[in-house]
């Protein structure tokens, strides 16, 4: 993240449509620090570079793979303050594939006592609904 250059600068909505997100999104990001504060020109609008486009990006798709916010924080923490900060970032990483896992596995037991309540409801017409009985029964 340290591609300073400059290709052009840019108001927040070019930032939102280059990167395919919406105003909101990088207004949220700038928000919660993800995205530093942009300088401003003479008429006071905001002034993003290429450096706000990476961080953004870096930060959707930091989302698309389930991390969380204070994870983007701290991945982009470590790419602001470390010169190679591939160790930690993998702790991080590590962390999160294993909160994934979990997900997972809690996904496929879901669908297993789902799939079991929705075969046991055969063509709807039981008189008594396995999906409320189960339901009102919860873990046993």
């Amino acid at each position: 993240m340290r591609d300073h250059a400059v290709v052009k600068a840019m108001q927040r909505a070019e930032l939102a449509q280059r990167t395919g997100c919406n105003l909101e999104t990088v207004r949220y990001y700038e928000k919660v620090g993800v995205l530093p504060a942009p300088p401003r020109t003479a008429g006071g609008y905001r002034s993003y570079d290429t450096m706000h486009e990476r961080r953004l990006r870096f930060a959707l798709r930091a989302r698309e793979l389930g991390f969380s916010l204070d994870e983007i924080r701290e991945l982009l923490r470590l790419v602001d303050e470390r010169d190679q900060p591939c160790a930690e970032a993998r702790a991080v990483a590590v962390a999160h594939l294993d909160d994934v896992r979990t997900k997972i596995a809690d996904l496929k037991r879901m669908e297993r006592v789902l799939k079991d309540v929705v075969a046991r409801c055969a063509d709807g017409t039981l008189p008594e609904c396995p999906l409320i009985e189960t339901l009102f029964a919860g873990r046993n």
